[in-house]
């Protein structure tokens, strides 16, 4: 795709570094373009307004918990003060919506998973339709070598084999009901790794997966959960908040 070697342009220096310091520069980026745009292409003004009244009809609701009809006429006014608010945020939104998508897609790409490296074991599976009996095998291509049987049995719609190669691209053949399927993998000392499923969806095939390890990169809550998303949403929020207060963006 145009867009990813684009990206593979600019951002490649970053899979240059260590994965962690590499998200955390992305999700500072991004805030910084997120705030200043939000900045310049909204009435700044008009939105310190409308976050005062919120606050003011916030605070007037409390007030007002023993006079129920006043209470919902306050949170009426709040309601429009918030859709307002809303509407005026939408500009930055729409601006900056498929750019971020973009770089998502690209740092899932590169920061998901960890990659197979030269002579190191992994796994691949194969998902059927539901009632999927028999058995499927596969045929490794040269530089690839199957670790077990390259015969597998079909156990509850899956079939797994386990493989380990040399360096490069390689395209791997699996056959079921004189049918072939194919799923490229790469093998490299990179931190690179080609997608992990690849949809087939036909014969009573529905995809062929490779079972990556997750890249984990703070090993901390539950089971190790922040990956880089996590360490994504973690930084942007931090950040964010500073900005809007550095910057005095509302």
């Amino acid at each position: 795709m145009a867009y990813y070697d684009f990206l593979n342009v600019i951002l490649g220096p970053l899979l240059n570094i260590h994965p962690l310091i590499a998200v955390i520069i992305m999700s500072l980026f991004i805030s910084i373009i997120i705030i200043l745009i939000t900045k310049y292409t909204t009435d700044q003004a008009l939105m310190k307004r409308l976050k005062e009244e919120m606050k003011e009809h916030q605070k007037q609701i409390k007030e007002l918990r023993s006079n129920p009809a006043k209470a919902m006429e306050m949170q009426k006014k709040a309601m429009d003060a918030n859709m307002k608010y809303m509407m005026h945020s939408l500009k930055p939104t729409l601006i900056t919506f498929i750019p971020i998508i973009l770089i998502f897609g690209w740092m899932s790409a590169n920061f998901a998973y960890q990659g197979i490296h030269p002579d190191q074991e992994f796994s691949v599976s194969m998902l059927f339709d539901q009632g999927a009996k028999g058995s499927a095998s596969a045929i490794p291509p040269e530089g690839i070598s199957v670790v077990g049987d390259e015969s597998q049995a079909i156990q509850d719609s899956k079939a797994a084999w386990v493989f380990k190669g040399e360096e490069g691209k390689h395209t791997l053949e699996f056959s079921y009901n004189n049918n072939t399927f194919y799923k490229d993998v790469l093998v490299s000392t990179e931190r690179k790794y080609e997608p992990a499923i690849g949809k087939i969806n036909r014969e009573g095939v529905n995809t062929i997966q490779i079972n990556y390890k997750k890249l984990t990169l703070l090993p901390i809550g539950f089971k190790d959960w922040l990956g880089w998303l996590g360490v994504y949403i973690w930084c942007s929020i931090i950040a964010t908040m500073a900005l809007r207060k550095i910057l005095k963006v509302y």
